[in-house]
């Protein structure tokens, strides 16, 4: 198993170390976490986004794809599920309020780090799958960091709201339980 597929199978369980650096060391103030909660909350609906073009599929154990998703987010970046990740991470170090900067940038490496190989891995996959439309659309459409214009897209997509909502359930509970932990640690601990 190569790294790739080792942070791909699993990058449900990696954030857990942080989490709970966060968790245990967080000294929330009322402006940390409100700058947090908005990092937070603009990584989630860039998440929701890409969900609502991409399916519930992102949630596979199984690198690959029915089809090649180039409108929606999708449209001005490849991989907007880790980008909003990213932010997300980033606003749980901010909502923490412990070792500013310090953490957004070992958040920032680490999950640079991660995503590089998974991004590798699934660019390997798609192209395989994809072919020249894939290489074209990795010309067009910038990896990580969103174009402002997005491309037109040959093959549409409907976007499903409902189905990213339910699909990011259990992000919504992850995010809800790390804010409830941080509002209790700054107001009684």
């Amino acid at each position: 198993m190569n790294l790739g597929q080792f942070f791909f199978k699993y990058r449900g369980f990696t954030p857990i170390p942080m989490v709970l650096i966060v968790l245990i060391f967080a000294q929330p103030t009322p402006v940390s976490f409100l700058w947090g909660i908005l990092l937070m909350l603009a990584g989630e609906s860039i998440r929701l986004w890409g969900v609502a073009y991409a399916g519930g599929a992102t949630r596979t154990r199984n690198v690959g794809a029915n089809q090649l998703v180039t409108n929606g987010p999708f449209g001005r970046v490849r991989n907007p599920l880790y980008l909003g990740n990213i932010l997300m991470y980033c606003g749980a170090a901010v909502v923490a309020n412990t070792w500013l900067p310090y953490l957004v940038i070992f958040v920032l490496i680490f999950f640079g780090v991660q995503y590089y190989f998974i991004i590798r891995l699934e660019e390997e996959k798609l192209s395989e799958l994809f072919g020249t439309e894939y290489a074209e659309y990795c010309q067009a459409v910038p990896r990580i960091i969103p174009r402002i214009k997005n491309i037109s897209s040959a093959r549409p997509v409907k976007p499903d709201a409902g189905g990213a909502f339910r699909s990011e359930k259990s992000t919504f509970l992850s995010f809800a339980t790390v804010l409830l932990f941080m509002v209790l640690k700054m107001y009684f601990f």
